[in-house]
C-alpha cells in the first residue's frame, strides 16, 4: 500500500493525499493552494494523478484549502463518491460555487491586460457552474458511523472540533490477512473554542497523517479573548477609527460574532455597528444557525433560552449588496466592519483595507492564520507599504493578532492530542504546516512520545504496508498499455531499488525478504514479455 502527499507538504494549504491499495485508489481531501504566486501556480494545469481513477474522495472539511479544487476533480473525470459530513456539504454548496465565481472574476480581470497585450487568454480554473456539478457527487453522512465503502474498505468520521462539520476520518482497509488503520487528523480545533465541540480523542491508529499548522507556536491570549477583544474596540473608537476584521467566512466570522453578542449582552458594547461585509459570511452563518445539532451544549443551551441562533445580534447588519458594501467606505468611526478573505488576497475585505490602513485612527484585527505571500502575512510582518488595486497604500493603521481565534490546535494541544491514543501509531506523517512548524513539532513529538516522525516533501510517495498490490497493479497498468519489455524491466527494477532504500525506514528484515521474493515471482513476467 502506498500513500502520496499532493499537498499540505511542507505548506498549509492544497490539502490532497492519495492512498492506493493496488485495487483502490483513495483520496482524503482535494484543496487549493493559496499564498505566494509561485505556490498557486500549482492550482493550474493537470493533476499529477489521473481523476478517473479515483474511486472514494474523503473531506475532512469545507474549508477551501481542503475542499477548493474539488469542481476541478470532477471536470478532469472524476466521477467517484465524495464522502463528508451533512454540514460539509452544506457549507460546500455554497463556498464553491463562491470559489468558482472568483477564479473567472480573476481571469476575466487579467484577460482584459492580455488582449490590449495581444498575449493567449486564460481559463479559470473551473466555474461557478462546473462547482454546482461537482455537487452531485457528495454524499453526507453523521459523525461517529462507521461505513462500509466495498468489502475491504470502511470508514469513519469524528468530530474534529475546527468549523462546523469538520472531520478526523479513520479508515481501516483490510488486506489479505490483515487490517490497517491510518487516521487523518484534518484540522484539529482549538480546545475550548465557542460553538463546537473540542476534538474526539482516537483510539488507535497505525499510521497517522496530522496537521502542523501552528506547531512551533502557543497561542497566548485564549484564556481572556473576549477582554482583549473589547479593549481593541474600545481604544479604536476612542480614537474616532473603525476595527476593520479580515476573518474566514466560515467559522472565524461565527466566532466573532458569539464573542461580540457575549460582550452585548454583558452591557460593555453599546451603540456600536456591526457589519459582517461578506455574501459568503452571511450565507454560511445562516447555515450554521440551521445547523444547531453541531453546536456544543453551550451554545445549545443559549440558542434555547434566547429562542433564536446567538449569531443573529440586536446592532448586527448584513450587507449583501455591492451597494450596501460601498456605503461602508463612508464609515470614518465607530464602526466594527468583519470582511473576507481572511488572508486579504480576494474579496470586499481589499476595499475595506484601501480605505483605513492609511489612518492612525483605525485598527486592522487579524484573528486568523496567514499564509506566506498573502496580503494579510505581510501587514502582520509589518510591511509599511502595500498595494491594493494598483494604488500603493501606506500603512498607518493599527495592526493586530489574536492567537484566542484560532480555529487550530496550538503545539501544547497537538501534542497532547496524539498523546491520548490508547494505541500510539508506528508513525506519524505531518503535514497542513510551513517547514519550520513541522520540524518544530517532529522535534517536540520525537521527545514526547518517541514515534517515529517523517516530513513529506510534495508528490513524495511512502509504502505503507509490506504487502505488493500496489506494484502488482501498476504492472499489469504497464503491461496492458502493451509497453516494451525493457520499459517494463526499468519498471520493476525502480521499484526494486526504492525498496532497498526505503528498508530500513519502512519495513523490518523479514517483511523486506518477503517483498524481495514476491518480486522475484513477478520478474518472470517481465521475462515472458
Amino acid at each position: 500500500m502506498e500513500i502520496t502527499f499532493y499537498g499540505a507538504a511542507k505548506t498549509v494549504t492544497g490539502s490532497c493525499h492519495l492512498i492506493d491499495t493496488g485495487k483502490t485508489k483513495i483520496m482524503v481531501d482535494c484543496g487549493m493552494f493559496q499564498g505566494s504566486k509561485k505556490i498557486k501556480e500549482r492550482n493550474y494545469g493537470d493533476f499529477p494523478f489521473d481523476p478517473t481513477q479515483i474511486e472514494y474522495l474523503l473531506l475532512t472539511h469545507a474549508h477551501i484549502d481542503h475542499s477548493g479544487l474539488i469542481p476541478k476533480l470532477v471536470k478532469h473525470g472524476f466521477k467517484g463518491q465524495i464522502i463528508a459530513t451533512g454540514a460539509t456539504l452544506d457549507l460546500c454548496s455554497i463556498m464553491l460555487p463562491d470559489s468558482g465565481h472568483i477564479q473567472e472574476m480573476e481571469v476575466e480581470r487579467k484577460n482584459r491586460k492580455l488582449k490590449r497585450a495581444g498575449e493567449p487568454l486564460l481559463e479559470p480554473i473551473y466555474t461557478s457552474q462546473d462547482a454546482y456539478k461537482a455537487m452531485k457527487y457528495f454524499k453526507g453522512i453523521d459523525y461517529g458511523l462507521v461505513i462500509a465503502l466495498n468489502d475491504n474498505i470502511s470508514v469513519r468520521f469524528n468530530d474534529a472540533g475546527h468549523i462546523m462539520g469538520s472531520a478526523i476520518i479513520e479508515i481501516w482497509i483490510k488486506q489479505r490477512e490483515q487490517t490497517l488503520k491510518i487516521v487523518f487528523s484534518g484540522d484539529l480545533g482549538n480546545y475550548n473554542q465557542p460553538i463546537i465541540n473540542d476534538p474526539v480523542t482516537i483510539d488507535e491508529a497505525d499510521f497517522l497523517i496530522m496537521e502542523s499548522t501552528y506547531g512551533n507556536r502557543l497561542h497566548k491570549d485564549s484564556g481572556d479573548k473576549e477582554e482583549l477583544l473589547f479593549k481593541i474596540i474600545k481604544e479604536t473608537f476612542d480614537k474616532g477609527g473603525n476595527v476593520i476584521i479580515p476573518a474566514f467566512a466560515v467559522e472565524r466570522t461565527q466566532d466573532l460574532l458569539y464573542s461580540l453578542n457575549n460582550l452585548i449582552e454583558k452591557g460593555k458594547l453599546r451603540d456600536v455597528d456591526i457589519f459582517v461585509d461578506s455574501p459568503l459570511a452571511i450565507s454560511a452563518t445562516e447555515i450554521f444557525c440551521r445547523n444547531i445539532q453541531y453546536f456544543d451544549k453551550e451554545t445549545r443551551e443559549k440558542y434555547e433560552t434566547l429562542g433564536e441562533c446567538p449569531l443573529f445580534l440586536p446592532n448586527l447588519k448584513f450587507t449583501r449588496t455591492t451597494e450596501e458594501s460601498k456605503a461602508l467606505n463612508e464609515r470614518k468611526s465607530g464602526a466594527i466592519i468583519i470582511s473576507a478573505s481572511g488572508m486579504c488576497d480576494a474579496g470586499r475585505i481589499k476595499h475595506h483595507l484601501k480605505h483605513n490602513l492609511w489612518r492612525s485612527e483605525s485598527t486592522i484585527l487579524f484573528v486568523g492564520y496567514q499564509a506566506e505571500g498573502t496580503l494579510g502575512r505581510r501587514l502582520v510582518d509589518g510591511e509599511k507599504l502595500v498595494k491594493i488595486h494598483g494604488e500603493e497604500i501606506k500603512v498607518k493603521a493599527r495592526i493586530e493578532n489574536m492567537d484566542g481565534f484560532s480555529a487550530h490546535s496550538d503545539q501544547k494541544d497537538l501534542i497532547r492530542w496524539v498523546k491520548k491514543f490508547g494505541t500510539p501509531p508506528q508513525k506519524i506523517f505531518l503535514v497542513h504546516g510551513e517547514e519550520e512548524s513541522c520540524y518544530y513539532l517532529a522535534n517536540e513529538l520525537t521527545k514526547e512520545t518517541g514515534i517515529p516522525i517523517i516530513v513529506p516533501e510534495y508528490l513524495q510517495s511512502f509504502i505503507i504496508q509490506d504487502n505488493l498490490d500496489v506494484i502488482i497493479s501498476k504492472l499489469q497498468e504497464g503491461l496492458a498499455q502493451r509497453v516494451t519489455a525493457g520499459e517494463v524491466k526499468g519498471y520493476y527494477k525502480d521499484i526494486l531499488d526504492k525498496l532497498q532504500i526505503m528498508v530500513h525506514k519502512y519495513m523490518s528484515n523479514g517483511q523486506y525478504e518477503q517483498a524481495l521474493k514476491k518480486l522475484q515471482e513477478i520478474e518472470s513476467i517481465t521475462a515472458e514479455k
